[in-house]
């Protein structure tokens, strides 16, 4: 067992046992489809990368219990950013 999962820290960052197991099953699906890990160095445990991602705020759920990236745009592959005044 992780020992993180023990402490309160990580609880309280996303807002309760319940999100926080809800963004971990989440963020799991999605580095077992592929996605990048957002921590370096990467480690091998994908449960490792999960919760560091959350202790270094690189990801977090929406209202509407979805994972979102914080940070630039362009670090999560999202693709270019478009300025509509520049079209």
């Amino acid at each position: 067992m992780h020992e993180i999962l023990k402490e309160e820290e990580i609880v309280n960052k996303v807002g309760g046992r319940f999100k926080l197991s809800t963004l971990i099953q989440k963020r799991l699906v999605q580095l077992n489809a592929g996605s990048r890990p957002l921590v370096e160095p990467v480690p091998e445990d994908k449960m490792e990368i999960v919760l560091q991602e959350i202790l270094n705020d690189k990801i977090f759920l929406d209202t509407s219990n979805e994972v979102k990236i914080t940070g630039d745009l362009h670090e999560a592959g999202s693709g270019p950013e478009i300025d509509p005044l520049n079209i």
